[in-house]
């Protein structure tokens, strides 16, 4: 996608609900997901990662009471945070 121009990047963690909603987990997948990130041409602090369950709809259109740790994202731009 990033040789293609796409130039911004949200990534939506599935299957939030198999891991009980697991805080810990989302920061582990964000983690091992950055590694390959940033070897295709991203850099991982200017993505968004969003936990969600497409089975139970969280965090699809509006907030889950599921996940009251994830306060939405941060990104940091060229201007900083």
């Amino acid at each position: 996608a990033f040789t293609l121009g796409v130039r911004q990047l949200i990534v939506a963690v599935n299957k939030m609900d198999t891991t009980k909603w697991s805080e810990d987990r989302f920061n582990e997948i964000i983690k091992e997901t950055s590694t390959f990130i940033k070897k295709v041409g991203y850099n991982p602090k200017a993505v968004a990662f969003v936990p969600i369950s497409g089975w139970h709809g969280d965090n699809m259109l509006e907030e889950s009471p599921n996940m009251p740790w994830y306060k939405g994202w941060t990104k940091e731009t060229k201007g900083g945070v």
